[in-house]
């Protein structure tokens, strides 16, 4: 994952992303990555969960 942290406190899941950090062009060089999973993932704690996450901004 790039820059994407996730917490679980009970049944609530908190995603933490700096909106300051940039990762480059996107494949399609449409956008810039901010943040990114990279693919479906586990949610911690609850491998049966999958999460998907895209943060990105316009050139």
């Amino acid at each position: 994952m790039k820059n994407v942290d996730m917490t679980i406190e009970g049944s609530i899941l908190t995603i933490r992303v700096d909106l300051a950090k940039e990762f480059g062009e996107s494949k399609s060089g449409k956008s810039i990555t901010v943040a990114s999973t990279e693919g479906n993932v586990s949610v911690p704690e609850h491998e049966d969960i999958k999460i998907g996450l895209n943060i990105y901004r316009k050139k």
